[in-house]
């Protein structure tokens, strides 16, 4: 198995464990700026630029920083993620 599909595992396990009821999406670095794309903020292809968002994100959210995306931090982002999709579709109706 990945790395990447270890990450997923054991976020979706912890997830399950704390309380989380929305599966954990894989730490992709793709999927990790779609996330920050619908807070509005938009990554480059840098690796660099997209660890330095993930730090600056945990450090906002409390979280340890350590500019990985683990678990946790992908938890967290997917749900403020969906928190402003639905903001977004409240002011177009």
């Amino acid at each position: 198995m990945s790395a990447r599909g270890m990450l997923s595992v054991v976020g979706s396990a912890v997830g399950g464990l704390i309380g989380w009821n929305e599966p954990v999406p894989p730490a992709d670095p793709e999927v990790l700026r779609a996330l920050f794309a619908d807070l509005g903020v938009r990554i480059s292809p840098d690796d660099a630029q997209l660890a330095e968002a993930v730090r600056y994100f945990q450090i906002r959210t409390g979280l340890p920083v350590d500019g990985e995306a683990g678990p946790r931090t992908v938890h967290l982002l997917t749900r403020y993620a969906a928190e402003a999709r639905e903001l977004s579709r409240i002011r177009a109706a």
